[in-house]
């Protein structure tokens, strides 16, 4: 009887060692298995769930006006005032509903090019007025519409998941031939998704043709998207500082005056991209720009939650789940004789004259299949392995214990 007893309890132990063995092994098994599938699945070819949202994104996105009113220009003109300035807005578009065009991949190199044409639909709904307006100094649509981005040719990540999605020249070339050193690369991704296993300290590289340079962003929170768990990276302030604070910068910094000598921050002169017209852009309400700028400027409201610019990345896919791009588009004005009124200016203004939110967020059903097919595996896969170890080490130890009992009382 107390051999049966004996044998039985070995038994058990056995068995609970087993079931935590098998799901101690379970786990780089498992980890190894998603790696396989997941790497399959991001890779930009005909077949996979990247290329299907890539090459047509089935997130709504809307990218929403507010334009600078200026209160009292004859005060400006004659006595150099500070403008006074109200936002106007939002005017709400609907963009980035075009599918990429003329796709077409190269097996040599693993890239493929495309265009991106762009489109625009006036969305009334979401809007505080008509694009007829009379502050408006342009139709925003007409701006936009029948024009394209590109072309591009990015890495489809077949022969190295890493590079999947980086950009390996644009228009043509791998530097953009507006900025000195390393400052003209092209880096990075276009910002819709990152080779896949994002990690927490990376620095997450990209490229923005509407900023006319490559920029940057880093974490900074756990967030939950639908239920679906993400990363949050966010643009630092340390990336629209001077030569001074960041000394990487110091070849954005192209001229001396306007920005007293590379002092000046949180503006960027992007004149040698726009054909020399005198365009600086910045952050929304000059968020993270030197008193020195918005201090002629009276009206404006920088905060963090409305005017930074974030990515929700998705870290084991690397896609990009929800995002939030948010710029200012600013002239510089400054007295000119041949100009009449502009003769009895005493300094020179960066005047704001709009910004924009572009945002999209992942549908409720695409969030369920992403949940469904990505997140959801995962995570069963992790309970399981989870629930096979601890049983097996609570079997192991319970039986154990029950064991050396009865064995001591046997021996007594």
């Amino acid at each position: 009887m107390g051999c049966d007893r004996n044998c039985g309890l070995i038994a058990g132990a056995v068995i609970g060692a087993v079931l935590a063995v098998f799901g101690g092994i379970l786990m780089p098994v498992g980890d190894l298995l998603i790696q396989k599938t997941i790497k399959k699945q991001v890779v930009l070819e005909e077949g996979t769930i990247a290329f299907k949202n890539w090459v047509k994104t089935g997130t709504e996105v809307y990218r929403q006006f507010w334009i600078f009113d200026v209160q009292n220009p004859q005060e400006v003109m004659m006595n150099s005032s500070n403008i006074q300035v109200k936002q106007r807005g939002p005017y709400t578009y609907r963009v980035r509903f075009l599918a990429k065009e003329n796709v077409t991949q190269d097996a040599e190199d693993n890239t493929v090019s495309f265009l991106q044409p762009n489109g625009a639909i006036f969305e009334p709904s979401l809007s505080v007025g008509t694009e007829a307006d009379n502050f408006t100094v342009l139709n925003l649509a007409v701006a936009y519409n029948n024009t394209a981005d590109g072309v591009y040719k990015v890495f489809n990540g077949k022969d190295n998941i890493s590079k999947v999605a980086i950009i390996d020249t644009y228009k043509g070339k791998r530097n953009l031939s507006y900025w000195e050193s390393h400052c003209d690369m092209i880096n990075g991704t276009d910002a819709a998704s990152f080779p896949p296993f994002v990690e927490k300290s990376q620095v997450l590289q990209f490229f923005s043709s509407d900023i006319c340079r490559s920029i940057y962003a880093v974490f900074e929170s756990d967030v939950n998207l639908k239920g679906i768990p993400v990363y949050r990276f966010v643009l630092p302030s340390k990336a629209f500082a001077s030569p001074v604070e960041n000394p990487d910068n110091y070849c954005f910094c192209t001229e001396k005056i306007i920005s007293k000598n590379c002092t000046s921050y949180g503006v960027l002169d992007i004149s040698k991209c726009k054909e020399g017209r005198p365009v600086y852009i910045s952050l929304p309400h000059f968020l993270y720009a030197s008193p020195d700028v918005s201090e002629p400027i009276d009206g404006l409201n920088p905060n963090e939650e409305e005017h930074r610019t974030y990515l929700d990345i998705e870290p084991i896919t690397g896609f990009t789940l929800q995002f939030a791009k948010r710029l200012q588009v600013n002239l510089l004005v400054k007295p000119s004789e041949k100009i009449q009124v502009l003769k009895n200016l005493k300094r020179n203004y960066i005047v704001p004259i709009l910004w924009l939110n572009e945002t999209g967020t992942i549908g409720d059903e695409k969030a369920n299949m992403f949940r469904s097919q990505v997140t959801g595996k995962i995570n069963l896969l992790g309970l399981i392995e989870m629930i096979l170890l601890s049983v097996g080490v609570v079997m192991f130890v319970a039986f154990m214990i029950s064991y050396c009992a009865c064995r001591s009382k046997t021996i007594k």
